[in-house]
């Protein structure tokens, strides 16, 4: 019920020195339960169904019985572990051990033939000068791994499909993370035919998405999968140039589950995925098979390239033009569903696709200027969902700009979110976004605008040199790094100002317009110069900011750039 294979050789030849050694390699954990579809399509009748330990099995039966698995590029390899009788010790196959007489160069020869005290007598054969007594007990002990003792933790057949979920997660907290989106990905998997392919379906479309190469790879090594029909939808990614929305699979499975089932929560897919009934809490293989109907073609929707697509296009015409200023992938899934969703009611909620387009940009930057996906976003998921679902999504959006997009939340409660060092803050992505979407320039820039900047163009400049404030004595790294602080600007003229004080470098801009010969930037008009600054929310206040007054123009720069992302809210 876990994920494919995802150790490396290393990892099953320590496990086998493990077993030879009789060190303890953890507990296997099984449910024994009555009516699960099993991964052949069948249904399990008192079978121990492994929950906890596939990589350990995994790993051994690839290791002793040469069976292959898949690797990242979709191909199914052998692992080929080698064993010194001599110093016993085990490797990872390598040529050179293939040529050396004293290594068994692959395990799985002695576990898998029929005469093994044959090659035992090879293996003497072949290194006279070795004790025979002593590499025929190392090998002896090497084939006792079939036999070693490994715990079985059983789980009770009467426990239901959320206990177990919450037991695989929590047993799974250590080594490699895994999360209740692996169970679901392991649940959809679990289901059959179609199952297998679904899981298929997100994973190759998430690799696809950030590494086009890999369609060769995925058409030559998985003929099963390529001939199902299933490649074709998502084959026009091998030309997919954009990384604005790369999601992993756990954002598939988000958006999967609020689009199609207006559940927020993983754990609650995976309940429906195994047919439970919400109202008479029961489960049944007729509603199983109706959630994996409805997943088959929300993600089909999900992949396709139009909506994929489109919606990419929906963002950046939100000003978000690098994935770096999107700092927050909850908000980016809830538009994506919202996309979905108001497509297929287009007609229902009477709005045309470009009004689909506004309603999503306006949605995805009042979530990012709240924050309203943090915390409990889960909850907060569903609840949007649910209340699009009976008011429509124009009231819903209303609604909430009402109660918390009012005046005071642009005059106070933004202002003092952006009293902030950290360059990683949503609102500093959300207001650079505003600055493209409004088309400003690079402080005192003339013509190369923040988004070319964005692109390399430029840097990040502090408009009170840093340097400048710590030689004064402002040296908390708090406070000449509040965002307030920041502005993109071309790099020569960063370079320019070097650590001069605001008032210093300044003085060379307004030389510059009277003289019109450039000096600092190449802006050589006052009205110009006054409009650049309103394009970057920088008060005029700079002229005279020392290090003293410098607090002061924190509060009136945030106070300027929470009025230009206002304008830009309002403009979309």
């Amino acid at each position: 019920m876990q994920r494919p294979f995802v150790w490396d050789s290393t990892g099953v030849r320590d496990l086998l020195d493990s077993l030879y050694n009789g060190y303890p390699v953890g507990y296997l954990i099984t449910w024994q339960s009555v009516g699960v579809r099993l991964k052949d399509g069948s249904h399990s009748a008192f079978q121990q169904i492994l929950i906890d330990g596939q990589q350990r099995m995994t790993a051994l039966r690839a290791a002793l019985l040469g069976e292959k698995v898949v690797n990242k590029r979709y191909a199914r390899v052998p692992i080929k572990i080698a064993f010194n009788p001599l110093t016993e010790e085990f490797a990872t196959q390598t040529p050179v051990i293939v040529r050396n007489p004293q290594w068994i160069a692959d395990v799985s020869q002695l576990f898998t033939t029929p005469n093994v005290y044959r090659q035992f007598a090879a293996y003497v054969a072949a290194n006279p000068d070795a004790d025979p007594d002593a590499a025929t007990a190392a090998l002896e002990r090497l084939l006792a791994i079939k036999t070693a003792q490994v715990g079985v933790i059983t789980l009770d057949a009467d426990l239901d499909i959320e206990t177990v979920t919450d037991i695989f997660i929590r047993v799974n907290k250590e080594g490699v993370k895994l999360s209740s989106a692996d169970f679901a990905m392991s649940k959809i998997a679990s289901y059959g035919e179609l199952g297998s392919k679904l899981r298929k379906l997100i994973d190759y479309f998430c690799n696809l998405a950030v590494a086009p190469h890999v369609y060769q790879d995925i058409s030559e090594n998985d003929a099963a999968f390529a001939a199902s029909g299933y490649l074709e939808k998502i084959a026009w990614l091998r030309h997919d140039a954009s990384d604005i929305y790369d999601p992993e699979y756990t954002d598939v499975i988000r958006v999967a589950g609020l689009a199609e089932f207006g559940r927020g929560r993983v754990s609650a897919l995976v309940s429906l995925l195994s047919g439970r009934d919400f109202d008479t809490r029961t489960f049944s293989d007729e509603l199983a098979e109706e959630s994996f109907g409805r997943l088959e073609r929300v993600l089909l929707e999900i992949v396709n390239e139009f909506n994929y697509t489109q919606f990419v296009q929906t963002i950046l015409g939100a000003g978000f033009v690098e994935p770096k200023l999107i700092r927050s992938k909850n908000a980016l899934n809830f538009a994506y569903a919202l996309f979905l969703s108001l497509r297929r009611q287009q007609s229902a909620e009477s709005l045309s696709f470009g009004r689909i387009q506004k309603v999503v940009q306006r949605w995805f930057a009042m979530s990012l200027l709240t924050a309203r996906y943090t915390g409990s976003f889960e909850t907060a998921f569903e609840a949007d969902m649910r209340r699009i679902g009976e008011v429509g999504v124009v009231a819903a959006l209303e609604a909430i700009e009402q109660s918390e997009l009012s005046d005071a939340f642009w005059d106070f409660g933004l202002v003092d979110r952006l009293e902030t060092p950290s360059w990683s803050s949503p609102i500093l992505g959300v207001y650079l976004a505003a600055q493209v979407r409004l088309q400003s320039r690079g402080f005192l820039s003339k013509t190369v605008t923040v988004s070319q900047m964005l692109e390399g163009q430029g840097d990040y400049h502090h408009l009170v040199p840093k340097q400048y404030l710590i030689d004064s004595g402002v040296t908390d790294r708090a406070d000449y790094n509040q965002i307030a602080n920041i502005a993109l600007t071309e790099t020569p003229i960063n370079i320019a100002i070097r650590d001069r004080a605001p008032a210093a470098y300044l003085a060379m801009v307004s030389e510059q317009i009277g003289t019109k010969v450039p000096a600092l930037g190449a802006i050589t008009e006052m009205r110009d110069l006054s409009q650049n600054f309103t394009e970057n929310a920088v008060p005029m206040s700079l002229f005279t900011t020392t290090a003293e007054t410098y607090p002061d123009f924190l509060r009136e720069r945030r106070a300027e750039m929470s009025a230009l992302l206002r304008r830009y809210y309002e403009s979309l």
